[in-house]
Parts: structure tokens; C-alpha cells; sequence
């Protein structure tokens, strides 16, 4: 959904979340998340990993985007685009190399 249009109060299902259509809730449900509730806490990485192992090929970097702002949503954040979160996912990587 666009993250303009969510309403917190209105969140029961994933295609409910900011930046989340009928293919990425399908990835989600496919990685064992079934509610929003389930997002609360979570490690954006491991669920992109755990997404990238159940899918058999390396997902594109934008959909950790995707995770990190739909984790930050849940965890209380406002909704954003998934493309604030490129920065944030960059700079983890690099630290990460280093």
C-alpha cells in the first residue's frame, strides 16, 4: 500500500502495511509471516535472508528496503517509502564489510 495512504488503526493484514501489494505479502506468507503483528522486532536481514533461501536466487536489495521500512512501520515508525531506507541499508552493508 502507499505509504501516504496507511492508517495505523487499519492494519490487519499485510497487504495493509506501507509498501506491501499482493506480491510481496505472498513472499511474506511464504517466509512464515501471516499477520503485520509478526513484523514486530524483527531483523529486516534475516528476513530478507530467509526470503532469498526460500526463493532459491538472491533478491533484489530494494525488497531489504521493503523489510526495514515495514519493520520500522511495525516497531512504531511512521509509514515511508521503502526508498528512505536505501541509506540505512547501504551504510549497514558497508559497516558490515569492514
Amino acid at each position: 500500500m502507499n505509504p501516504q495512504k496507511v492508517q495505523r488503526e487499519k492494519v490487519f493484514e499485510l497487504e495493509d502495511l506501507p509498501n506491501i501489494g499482493k506480491a510481496m505479502a505472498a513472499d511474506l506468507r511464504g517466509i512464515g509471516i501471516r499477520s503485520p503483528q509478526q513484523l514486530v522486532g524483527q531483523d529486516p536481514f534475516r528476513l530478507y535472508e530467509a526470503l532469498c533461501r526460500h526463493s532459491g536466487v538472491r533478491q533484489d536489495p530494494c525488497v531489504l528496503d521493503v523489510f526495514m521500512s515495514i519493520v520500522h512501520f511495525m516497531d512504531g515508525g511512521e509509514a515511508l517509502t521503502w526508498w528512505s531506507f536505501t541509506p540505512a541499508r547501504k551504510r549497514r552493508i558497508a559497516a558490515s564489510r569492514q
